[in-house]
């Protein structure tokens, strides 16, 4: 039987990897664009991206025009609420790319990519925050993903910007106390963190800078800080609520079941963090397995696109082949 080709996309705030191979494992060809997420550039202009990193995919795996894909699977952020799903759904199908379409959130790649095991809840804790769960039986848990807008807490931007909230305060004197304060202030190499905040808003300091912060949270919070250590404890709050709200809409609390962690701020491993959450997600779900994130997120997507061509979960050997090639 003639292997049957894919196209995988996993999508992210920043950027997009794609992964063109086929039904049996071999990887024909890996390239990368900027972000398809709807959320961040116009929607006809992530359309574009997708039909033209699709195109670049084929040709670098030089693929003749007259060869069609069986399967394009996309997988983006700012696909959350259904009707984004099903709007999206239909615009990337109508462009014509291959013979069927799947889109969803990119927290399905990522889950994929972290474990082979049908019950699976998976975190990212990155730039932002976000869970997703899914069950052997094809049921999904997933949230709105708005931010603020609804009830989100959390992720690298939030932890920076609570960083410069606490260094101002507490050098003005509205807030307590915090070694917050002088790293702010050393980490932009001003006298103030006052400075540091008009900078920000005048934009003699990038505002992408403000980022940089989060690392900060952690360093200061290894050094005893008490401030920054209860930031730590609330993202870990925060993270087990999601584990534990997934789990439990699915009916896996008592189960086997995998848990994934991914994003920057989880896959750094930052001791007051990691390890306080696999204390507490060994209590609320002992039977479960604590994974961190180790393959890229389109390597889930691309597995997510070759189980759809084997009608179910894809061959163990074909797995092992595109999880060491990608």
């Amino acid at each position: 039987m003639t292997a049957r080709l894919y196209a995988a996309a996993d999508g992210g705030n920043s950027k997009t990897d794609v992964v063109l191979g086929d039904s049996d494992g071999r990887v024909l060809a890996r390239v990368s664009g900027g972000t398809i997420s709807p959320h961040a550039v116009p929607f006809d202009e992530a359309l574009a991206r997708i039909a033209a990193l699709v195109s670049r995919a084929r040709t670098e795996a030089s693929l003749p025009a007259g060869i069609e894909l069986s399967q394009l699977s996309v997988y983006t952020a700012g696909a959350d609420l259904p009707v984004e799903v099903s709007r999206l759904t239909t615009e990337v199908s109508a462009l014509a790319l291959a013979s069927a379409t799947t889109v969803d959130n990119d927290l399905f790649a990522l889950l994929r990519a972290g474990a082979a095991t049908p019950d699976t809840v998976g975190v990212v804790c990155g730039a932002g925050i976000n869970a997703a769960g899914r069950r052997a039986d094809g049921a999904t848990a997933r949230f709105p993903a708005l931010g603020q807008l609804s009830g989100d807490w959390g992720g690298g931007h939030h932890l920076a910007a609570l960083a410069l909230y606490h260094a101002v305060r507490s050098e003005d004197g509205r807030g307590p106390a915090t070694a917050l304060e002088a790293a702010v202030r050393a980490h932009f190499g001003l006298d103030s963190v006052e400075a540091a905040a008009v900078a920000l808003h005048l934009g003699e300091v990038d505002r992408s800078r403000m980022d940089e912060l989060c690392e900060l949270v952690f360093t200061v919070a290894a050094a005893g800080d008490d401030l920054a250590g209860r930031l730590i404890r609330r993202q870990a709050d925060e993270i087990e609520a999601l584990v534990r709200v997934c789990a439990a809409r699915l009916g896996l609390l008592g189960s086997a079941y995998t848990i994934v962690l991914g994003g920057s701020v989880l896959t750094a491993r930052h001791p007051q963090l990691h390890e306080d959450l696999l204390r507490r997600l060994a209590a609320l779900s002992p039977l479960a397995t604590v994974t961190v994130l180790a393959s890229p997120p389109v390597a889930g997507a691309a597995l997510l696109a070759l189980d759809a061509l084997h009608g179910g979960q894809c061959p163990a050997g074909v797995e092992d082949a595109v999880r060491s090639a990608v």
